[in-house]
């Protein structure tokens, strides 16, 4: 017993292992790296970092909203039905009916509607307003100088030739025409106030300042203070809007596939993943207070000349039923919950001067999953 007591005495504790790594051991090791080796790892886990923070705080935006209803819209432009040789009532009709859309972006061009100073022209405008109103639809109304397609800057010739201090409160005195004529119509839930206001590489309007767009601003909002208005974003891919004026909620443009003419001479696929967007529109919420909306998603071809000019199979790199659906898709992705579809005129160009419905029976299928989800959560 003696003799085993005395092993146990002299036994030597058993040492705990040692840490595969020690800090010493590591910071020996990052010394014996070369520069470049340190750079490539600190640009690696940066990266890493800010992609992990990004795709969380995308996360947070679906989550907050995911109980929201899709609203898939689509955007109509009379003018571009012309442009493709269409009936713009017929095609408007066919988007309606046919399609199912009940949720319209439509625009007031100045140049359409005041041809002479102070001679207004609704027809075209009432009669769009007038069906959407027949099924108890909605319109987001664009408004301002700036609008959609080009050339953006929609300025009647007569007041072309003069200056700021001139034109702009003609301009003024158009815009409180329009607000008056449609601030009740039934169908209006939204404006949206100019287009991508200073896009100054596409487009590029007179006088586009930071004081015009607050003073249209203030003087939609005095006009219509109950009508939420929608401003775009310049950028689509970088940045946070944080200066004045603050609207009721951020627009977003998508283009995912287009033709560079500028450096590459091809097509190009922007690479951001849909999460992107939602990571700039959760930072948007964080820092403004308001949500984002998908104003405009690709969904025509961006060939390298005009449409018209295209062939088909030139028409179909940027554009087909396979990209259509995978575009609509990522535009759900997003976790935006207001989709504006872009190229409703395109579609019925396509199903009726080239007998393709390709296009047209993608987007009722996107259209009826959108009504079929949307009741299945009991969403409106």
């Amino acid at each position: 017993m003696e003799k085993n007591k005395s092993a146990k005495a002299t036994k030597k504790p058993i040492k705990k292992p040692r840490p595969k790594y020690h800090p010493s051991e590591i910071r020996v090791w990052w010394k014996s790296l070369r520069r470049f080796q340190r750079f490539f790892i600190l640009v690696i886990t940066i990266f890493f970092l800010f992609c992990a923070q990004a795709y969380g705080l995308a996360y947070w935006y679906q989550q907050k909203h995911k109980n929201e209803p899709i609203h898939l819209g689509v955007t109509f432009i009379a003018d571009y039905a012309n442009y493709l040789g269409l009936d713009p009532h017929q095609t408007m009709m066919a988007l309606r009916d046919d399609l199912g859309f009940k949720r319209f972006r439509l625009v007031s061009y100045w140049e359409d509607i005041e041809k002479s100073p102070g001679v207004y022209d609704f027809t075209e405008l009432d009669w769009e307003m007038q069906q959407v109103n027949a099924v108890h639809g909605t319109v987001t109304l664009s408004i301002g100088l700036r609008q959609p397609r080009w050339p953006e800057c929609h300025m009647p010739s007569w007041a072309s030739s003069e200056p700021t201090s001139v034109w702009y409160p003609q301009l003024k005195n158009y815009m409180t025409a329009v607000i008056n004529r449609y601030k009740d119509n039934p169908s209006l839930v939204s404006y949206q106030l100019e287009n991508e206001y200073y896009l100054s590489v596409f487009a590029n309007c007179p006088d586009s300042t930071k004081g015009r767009l607050i003073d249209e601003f203030n003087l939609v909002k005095s006009l219509d203070s109950n009508t939420p208005i929608i401003i775009s974003l310049s950028n689509n891919y970088l940045g946070i809007p944080v200066s004045q004026p603050r609207p009721d909620q951020y627009g977003v443009s998508v283009y995912k596939l287009v033709y560079d003419k500028t450096i590459t001479h091809n097509y190009f696929d922007y690479p951001f993943p849909s999460w992107w967007y939602t990571w700039r529109a959760a930072m948007t919420e964080i820092v403004t207070g308001k949500s984002s909306m998908l104003h405009e998603l690709q969904a025509e071809p961006w060939p390298p000349t005009g449409v018209l000019s295209a062939s088909q199979t030139e028409l179909s790199k940027s554009m087909n039923a396979k990209l259509l659906g995978e575009r609509i898709k990522y535009g759900k992705d997003t976790g935006f919950k207001d989709i504006d579809l872009w190229g409703g005129e395109y579609w019925y160009y396509e199903k009726t001067k080239f007998n393709d419905p390709s296009l047209w029976n993608t987007v009722l299928k996107a259209v009826q999953q959108v009504n079929q989800e949307n009741a299945a959560k009991n969403l409106k």
